[in-house]
């Protein structure tokens, strides 16, 4: 009996009960409200590639500038960036080093559902792609966390059989007659 109060007392100096890791996350928290981010694991994931082309580009600034492999990483790094929307502009690794996890959530599909006008919310959005109304190019996206890139941005359009693609068209007036018959 002795020796489990030993135990019970060494347990209980390892845990602070005035201070929890869940504490930390207000910044998480707002984030994940304000992309209606579904899953934390998703957030996690952002946070940690940020982190990974943040040491990235610090370790790239640390090689002389004159250096050609510096200058062709920092040059396929922010074109890769810039292609994917992450970056404005393919400047310079000062970018990389500012990145935040935000810059992915705005390329997540619902929220260019929401900036290009396909929805007015983004819980709406995100309900339209969990149905299945949405699809980018040729592909049914029903994931409301896919990535889309500064090119794929032009072809995200409703699925053909959509209902949604009906009454938007329906109140425009540029229904087709042959429309109606589908």
């Amino acid at each position: 009996m002795r020796q489990l109060k030993y135990h019970e007392k060494k347990l209980l100096k390892k845990v602070d009960f005035l201070r929890w890791k869940s504490d930390d996350n207000v910044r998480e928290l707002q984030v994940m409200r304000r992309y209606h981010i579904q899953e934390r694991d998703d957030y996690k994931k952002y946070n940690k590639i940020c982190g990974m082309i943040t040491r990235l580009a610090n370790m790239l600034k640390r090689l002389d500038p004159k250096d050609t492999t510096r200058i062709d990483l920092t040059d396929q790094l922010l074109e890769k960036l810039h292609r994917m929307g992450v970056l404005p502009t393919k400047k310079s690794l000062v970018q990389c080093e500012q990145l935040t996890t935000s810059a992915f959530c705005r390329r997540r599909l619902a929220v260019v559902m929401v900036r290009i006008k396909m929805a007015e919310t983004l819980r709406e959005a995100a309900t339209f792609i969990e149905q299945g109304h949405v699809r980018v190019g040729p592909d049914t996206v029903t994931d409301p966390a896919y990535h889309v890139t500064r090119n794929m941005e032009d072809f995200v359009t409703w699925v053909d059989t959509s209902k949604v693609k009906r009454k938007v068209l329906k109140y425009n007036d540029k229904l087709d007659d042959y429309d109606l018959l589908m």
